[in-house]
């Protein structure tokens, strides 16, 4: 679900880079607040996945921006 929202909002038209890169981003920061204690591995690895996901849809919109946050998820 949060693949096909980010994809969603990777698509607009009518939205600016920088809005696109800011609602990614918020939905990136809900879905890692939406993990708890409680979550189990796998909770935690498809929040991961859906990450790295994001970040390369912001960087086919800010190509430096992008290459930023996938090498920081690296490391």
């Amino acid at each position: 679900m949060v693949r096909e929202k980010a994809d969603k909002i990777s698509s607009y038209k009518s939205v600016s880079s920088r809005d696109k890169i800011d609602r990614l981003l918020h939905l990136n920061a809900v879905q890692y607040q939406n993990l708890g204690t409680d979550s189990s591995k796998a909770e935690r690895k498809l929040a991961e996945s859906n990450s790295r996901y994001i970040y390369r849809l912001i960087k086919s919109i800010d190509d430096q921006l992008g290459r930023m946050l996938l090498r920081y998820r690296e490391e």
